[in-house]
């Protein structure tokens, strides 16, 4: 009986530990995304069937108890499909690894885009920071896409003159024709000159998942040559989930968006159908720079079965707005009664504001994809795109015999007195306009196909192959937009057509095509094992230019031959994972790619120049990570060397009209250090900053430099010019941030992000550069804060959610665009304050907007 007591205590205190043991077992694990290996942080886990939920860490690691050793869990994180892990016999601790979600979209375009330009954390050897789509939902406001990114390292984006798309950015002091811009792994910077002009992408904060900025050689595998470095936009394709949303938003100056969007989520049969549009409209923060733009998107996709899906995408974003073009003293600014918010670029005709200067432009990209899983170590993805662009920019011109200035309602800070041209043109004896408005226009068309191979031979080691082909035709001219009440302009500029009447619609000054065309292919071989991984690229492309001129040459004289520039790529790196903490990375590469357009043919003529040589970039980065559950970052070191760079400059003169300067064979040095860091000490309050320091100088002097008008004619030569040693100007080499977002309550989310920007030197006018020792204007140093707030709320059962934004909430004074003076004759050949034309930036700026989803 004794035994048979002991036997059944023991059972029951076996029983006890055994719960007690369970009771305190405890789950590990990371949650990251399933293609690019990139942690969840805030990811919830859920003890399915309980209330018990815990937080993933910075890092996308977390852990949960348990109690039930056949447990399982449930992971959600918003964008991405609901997970369910069972735990199995949990006896203790059990870590369970990487947990993978998958996002809650078909992957129309997200196989390309990972592939081929996502880099991954602690696997790609690049510098790189990334930005999901709820950060642009909650910081977009009225900002310009571009600014979006001003807490990156490296970065420099500003408004220019204000108007609406008119936003620049500069990565690692290299101005955007030389980064590399991807929508959908799609280039979208201009083929004849490198820019990217943003208001053609006015909508992308409405529809994109997320962007990732990479600096230097970056991670892109098609044959886009990357100097400052590549950002890669992936806009939201078509979603697994049935619902949509309804957005409206008001601001400052007139301020008003409304949004929409839309998905059937994917059905039975495989077919799955999304679109999103929206409208925007307002005054701007200075005066004359009214806008209206528009933004639309649709994604059709067709999953055929397991080996096939196909899907169309389509995007674009028309808008029409007035603009800032004229830099002026800042002098003059302090002088407006206006004050920084005087643009002397509008004008008034029959008491409505007209724009005088402005910019009106649709280019909307269609993109046909096709992604074939051939077997279970080979994947075959290829899209074809079509791009048809139709716009352009205004202005106002006079005759000799008529000062521009003198057409103004009163002074100098009045604007233009479109009525007094009227009666001016009118009182014309022969019906020619002194004064008239123009629009000189850049339509184009654009088609282009890329294809990837990719094959694993084994498990640690893959090769990838690819084509990028690319046809290009840009149609620039001039054309009479209003003749103000006369009856024609007389136009010379056409030697098959002399003494041209033009009248609205004709064709004057200019009429020339460019065509581009593009052959591009790469070879990429990737090893992983564990802790390190590693890659070496090959990629070559051909780049044919022909110029076709209509206007200054005879019929069977317009076309030039194609010239022809062939450039290749070199890189490799490789990363090394030293613990779960710590990572180090270095790459390396060479690279030489075809000068632009315009320096292969000279003073926009038919003329060839025969000095125009291939661009030489070679470029290295050293960089180390650390991640934590509670800290994470990043400190690299770059420098990159450019010779022979070729590039053609805007020059504003004093009078406001407009100037082009073509350098040739500049050699320029770009390096620096740059540190970012994102800190959570708890589930509430996230801390991030950055501080990039660099050192960009140009390092050669220049024999000579052509400069020529707006029109398009030879204006002078000039030379030597002495640059060598002088800092590389247009952007703050120096800048810092720290942000901050703490949840004050589960559904209100408060942010505040500071940036400082110093050692900003002005732009130079190379023909101001005519003595040695002739220094650069610096700009004043400056800060900016800005506050952002989100509530999250139901109304009538739907998720709602509430944001506001105020932007430059000190309302700083400070001048974010500049342009040397022609200071260099003066005794002490010192750029200043006094003779520089410059931008102020945009003063405080505020938004709200309330979110609906259904």
């Amino acid at each position: 009986m004794k035994k048979c007591l002991l036997f059944v205590f023991a059972l029951v205190i076996s029983s006890a530990n055994a719960v007690g043991a369970f009771a305190q077992g405890t789950v590990t694990g990371k949650i990251v995304d399933a293609t690019t290996k990139e942690p969840l942080p805030g990811a919830t886990v859920i003890l399915k069937g309980t209330e018990r939920a815990v937080p993933a860490s910075l890092d996308g690691s977390f852990q949960i108890k348990i109690d039930d050793p056949n447990a399982a869990i449930l992971v959600n994180f918003v964008g991405y499909l609901q997970k369910e892990v069972a735990l199995g016999n949990v006896n203790g601790n059990k870590n369970l690894g990487a947990i993978l979600m998958e996002s809650n979209v078909t992957s129309i375009n997200e196989v390309l885009i990972t592939a081929n330009s996502y880099a991954i954390d602690r696997e790609t050897p690049v510098a790189m920071s990334t930005i999901s789509s709820e950060i642009i939902s909650e910081k977009a406001s009225n900002q310009e896409f571009p600014e979006l990114l001003k807490g990156t390292p490296g970065v420099y984006a500003t408004k220019q003159g204000g108007g609406f798309g008119d936003s620049r950015i500069n990565l690692r002091g290299f101005q955007s024709e030389n980064v590399a811009v991807m929508i959908n792994g799609v280039p979208v910077n201009d083929m004849e000159n490198g820019r990217v002009y943003w208001s053609n992408w006015a909508g992308l904060t409405d529809v994109t998942k997320s962007m990732q900025v990479q600096r230097g050689l970056g991670a892109s595998k098609v044959a886009v040559p990357s100097i400052g470095g590549t950002i890669n936009i992936i806009t939201k394709t078509t979603d697994a989930t049935k619902g949509g949303s309804l957005f409206y938003g008001i601001g400052n100056n007139g301020y008003n968006k409304l949004g929409f969007s839309f998905a059937t989520g994917l059905s039975e049969n495989g077919w799955a159908f999304a679109a999103s549009g929206s409208k925007t409209e307002g005054n701007g923060w200075a005066e004359g720079l009214q806008f209206e733009g528009y933004n639309y998107f649709f994604n059709i996709s067709k999953l055929i079965n397991d080996k096939h899906t196909i899907s169309l995408t389509g995007f674009g974003a028309p808008q029409y707005h007035g603009q800032r073009q004229s830099r002026k003293y800042i002098q003059e600014y302090r002088n407006a009664p206006q004050g920084l918010r005087w643009n002397p670029d509008w004008g008034v005709k029959d008491g409505e504001v007209v724009n005088v200067e402005d910019n009106f432009y649709h280019k909307p990209q269609i993109s046909l994809n096709h992604y074939w899983t051939i077997d279970a170590s080979s994947f075959l993805s290829t899209a074809v795109y079509v791009s048809k662009g139709t716009g352009g920019g205004g202005g106002i011109t006079t005759d000799r015999s008529l000062n521009v200035d003198t057409i103004r309602t009163g002074d100098m800070y009045s604007p233009y007195d479109l009525d007094q041209v009227v009666d001016i043109n009118g009182n014309s004896v022969d019906g020619h306009a002194r004064a008239y408005q123009y629009a000189s226009r850049n339509d184009h068309t654009w088609v282009g196909a890329l294809s990837t191979y990719q094959k694993s031979l084994n498990a640690n080691f893959n090769i990838l192959g690819g084509a990028d082909l690319r046809y290009y035709k840009g149609m620039h001219f001039r054309e009479v937009y209003d003749l103000l009440g006369a009856d024609y302009v007389l136009d010379n500029s056409n030697v098959n057509n002399p003494n041209n009447k033009a009248r609205v619609g004709d064709k004057i000054s200019y009429n020339n095509d460019g065509v581009v065309l593009w052959e591009g292919g790469f070879l990429q071989g990737e090893y992983t094992d564990g802790t390190l991984s590693a890659f070496v690229s090959l990629a070559a492309s051909n780049t044919s230019y022909k110029r076709i001129d209509y206007f200054q040459y005879t019929e069977g004289n317009q076309e030039t031959d194609f010239q022809n520039f062939f450039g290749y790529q070199v890189k490799g790196g490789a990363n090394y994972n030293l613990t779960e903490n710590h990572n180090v990375f270095a790459n390396l590469g060479y690279f030489e790619k075809a000068p632009f357009f315009d320096a292969v043919f000279l003073n926009n003529e038919n003329i060839i120049n025969k000095d125009a040589v291939n661009e030489k970039i070679l470029s290295y980065e050293l960089g180390y990570g650390f991640r934590s559950p509670t800290l994470s970052g990043n400190i690299n070191l770059y420098r990159t060397a450019w010779n022979d760079r070729s590039f053609t400059r805007a020059i504003t003169g004093q009078s406001g009209e407009l100037f082009f300067a073509n350098l040739l064979g500049v050699d320029a040095l770009h390096q620096g250090v740059e540190l970012d860091f994102t800190y959570q000490p708890t589930s509430k309050l996230n801390i991030r900053g950055m501080a990039s320091v660099g050192d960009w100088t140009w390092r050669n002097n220049i024999d000579e430099v052509t400069v020529f008008n707006e029109d398009r004619t030879q204006s002078e030569t000039f030379g030597p010019m002495y640059m060598k040693g002088l800092k590389v100007g247009d952007a703050a080499q120096t800048t810092a941030a720290l942000g901050a977002t703490y949840k004050v309550l589960d559904d209100l989310k408060v942010g505040v992000d500071y940036n400082y920007y110093t050692d900003f030197f002005a732009q130079f006018d190379p023909t101001t550069l005519r003595d040695p020792g002739i220094e650069v204007w610096e700009v004043p140093s400056y800060s900016l804060l800005d506050l952002n707030a989100v509530f999250k709320f139901k109304v009538a059962g739907l998720k709602t959610s509430l944001y506001a934004n105020v932007n430059n909430v000190l309302d700083v004074e400070y001048i974010s665009d500049a342009q040397n003076g022609d200071t260099g004759l003066d005794e002490d050949k010192n750029g200043d304050a006094l003779g520089s034309t410059v931008f102020f930036g945009t003063g405080r700026t505020w938004t709200t907007g309330l979110k609906i989803n259904f």
